[in-house]
């Protein structure tokens, strides 16, 4: 089962931004953003584990199975992360959103395409990341084949209860095991630039801040 985490903890990353959290990340000596073609289409802040699925092309209709699991199965909080190679054509769309926000979960990252981005930028306040927007049906196409095991999304390995930051500059995933780790690290971050970010302002330059702080 995916790992959960204190609430404390959720919240305090609530409050870090995804820079900072990626930063930290690569200060424990392992990439944690993922690529920046995942970006948001329904705006918000996402914070949770990680429930991973997998979905791999396919003839015949088949229905999602592991992700309508995920949805309806997952601790609310989840993040649920689906990796379809980034194939161009949509594993998630409104009636998947509404199944997630009657769970109460925190987001969805996909390595693939949403459709129904109208519907669920109007209907829903829940934060979707995905490679693109497309209206093209899985059905016929791509078909589940796990979940809760190690996927690829967006060039870096996931595994179910990783934690997962994301907002408007794209998502981060933080192996569960450096989650304490980088919390204190990110938050070391986002004290010394709102500091650095202080000076700049009122020294009228740029380079002194960065002199005194070594960080752009």
């Amino acid at each position: 089962m995916p790992a959960t985490y204190p609430q404390q903890v959720i919240e305090a990353f609530r409050a870090i931004t995804t820079a900072s959290v990626a930063d930290a990340v690569e200060q424990v000596g392992v990439r944690g953003y993922l690529d920046g073609a995942i970006k948001p289409v329904a705006p918000g802040k996402i914070v949770g584990p990680a429930v991973t699925v997998r979905e791999v092309p396919a003839e015949g209709a088949q229905a999602p199975v592991h992700a309508l699991q995920a949805i309806d199965e997952s601790a609310p909080g989840s993040v649920i992360c689906i990796a379809a190679d980034g194939a161009d054509v949509a594993v998630w769309g409104g009636l998947m959103t509404a199944g997630a926000v009657a769970n109460k979960h925190a987001g969805a990252i996909l390595d693939g395409g949403v459709r129904d981005v109208e519907e669920i930028n109007r209907d829903f306040a829940f934060p979707v990341q995905a490679r693109s927007a497309v209206p093209a049906t899985t059905l016929g196409r791509i078909k589940t084949i796990s979940l809760n095991e190690p996927v690829v999304l967006g060039g870096v390995t996931v595994e179910p209860g990783d934690l997962i930051v994301a907002d408007g500059d794209g998502a981060v995933r933080i192996p569960a095991s450096h989650v304490g780790e980088v919390l204190i690290l990110a938050t070391e971050i986002e004290e010394r630039e709102k500091e650095q970010t202080k000076l700049i302002l009122e020294a009228g330059s740029l380079r002194e801040g960065l002199a005194k702080y070594g960080r752009i």
